[in-house]
């Protein structure tokens, strides 16, 4: 689905960092890689979109006090997502066998299409954000007891094991398991309001531009977070 045409009205919500009782990573997999976020932490989302991620959090522990949010990454500058699309494109050419430097024209348009479909554009256009650089987008999984629970696939795989129903007809273990824990992410975040990526469990948002397409909106929310500079 293009979601790229719908037009945006911007709220001007300011980004606001997670709480640090929020589960997530210990070290960000991205910067880790050598991303280049500068001073602008990947923990923080729209105060309306935090809102509702917290609302989540709720229903998910109404009925399961054990499982808890773990975020994955939130805000991700235009900077990271070109890196993270280029790193990624590499990875995807070497697991071929194919030297990135060396492929045909045919090659890279293959392998860029194949990256796409999970990775967005790294668009510098106001009227086109990717997801994450608008502050309205998570990746998140859950956790039990601090253990982070198995949903069948790591987060940013790009195959189809990604796709949020990829085990829904399972009919053995583990992948009976590996639904049902989707389902319950999926349900949580649902039931706050946000909209899930059609080909990444792990992916969910409210109030950009997917979001908007995906609901029948009228406009999105949120175009480019600006992040405020604090100063000393």
């Amino acid at each position: 689905m293009d979601y790229r045409h719908v037009p945006i009205q911007e709220c001007g919500e300011p980004l606001q960092e997670l709480p640090v009782w929020i589960s997530r990573v210990d070290h960000h997999p991205y910067a880790c890689l050598g991303a280049p976020y500068g001073r602008h932490s990947p923990f923080m989302l729209r105060s309306g979109v935090l809102a509702r991620l917290l609302k989540a959090q709720s229903l998910l522990q109404r009925h399961h006090s054990e499982l808890s949010v773990h975020i994955f990454d939130a805000y991700r500058p235009v900077a990271v997502q070109q890196f993270m699309v280029e790193w990624t494109f590499k990875q995807q050419a070497t697991r071929l066998g194919l030297s990135p430097e060396g492929l045909t024209p045919q090659q890279r348009s293959a392998l860029y299409t194949e990256v796409y479909q999970f990775w967005a554009a790294p668009s510098s256009d106001p009227a086109t954000p990717p997801p994450h650089s608008t502050g309205a987008a998570v990746d998140l999984t859950l956790i039990r007891r601090e253990q982070v629970v198995e949903m069948g696939s790591p987060i940013d795989e790009i195959s189809e094991r990604s796709y949020p129903d990829y085990f829904g007809n399972a009919c053995s273990e583990p992948g009976r398991t590996f639904h049902q824990n989707r389902v319950l992410l999926c349900d949580a975040m649902r039931g706050a309001g946000f909209n899930q990526h059609a080909r990444e469990w792990w992916h969910f948002s409210y109030g950009d531009q997917m979001w908007a397409a995906a609901q029948n909106q009228s406009a999105a929310h949120y175009g480019p977070a600006v992040v405020v500079q604090e100063h000393p």
